[in-house]
């Protein structure tokens, strides 16, 4: 089995910054992708960002595009999302996702899931 645990939310104030991380543990592929959901309260979960197993190519809700990046680094286990001017409306649990079938996949219907992390975006 694949295990995923987030870190690195917290409260920010709008405009803002913030990093969250993602670590896998268990059993991997060489062709596992890695991506990003949040959920708000009273709201479905939504896809934010997605990245290939070998970072080449990357893919982003239009909500986010020029404002967050998603990264990896295979010697750590480890996907980022590095958030940049935050609003109010950023404001969610952050999931970590993962799919053996490529970055497409993953922005998609990911096979697995971590237990998220709370960001909370002050106005």
């Amino acid at each position: 089995q694949v295990q995923l645990v987030e870190s690195g939310g917290r409260l920010v104030q709008a405009g803002g910054s913030l990093s969250l991380s993602c670590e896998v543990s268990g059993r991997t592929f060489s062709t596992i992708a890695m991506g990003w959901f949040r959920q708000a309260p009273e709201k479905e979960r939504e896809f934010v960002a997605a990245i290939s197993w070998s970072g080449a190519r990357t893919s982003y809700a239009d909500s986010v595009k020029g404002r967050f990046t998603i990264s990896r680094d295979n010697a750590k286990n480890t996907v980022y999302l590095q958030m940049n001017s935050l609003k109010p409306e950023d404001t969610a649990v952050y999931y970590c996702a993962a799919d053996s079938r490529g970055h497409l996949a993953v922005a998609g219907n990911p096979t697995y899931w971590g237990r998220g992390t709370q960001v909370t975006v002050s106005s």
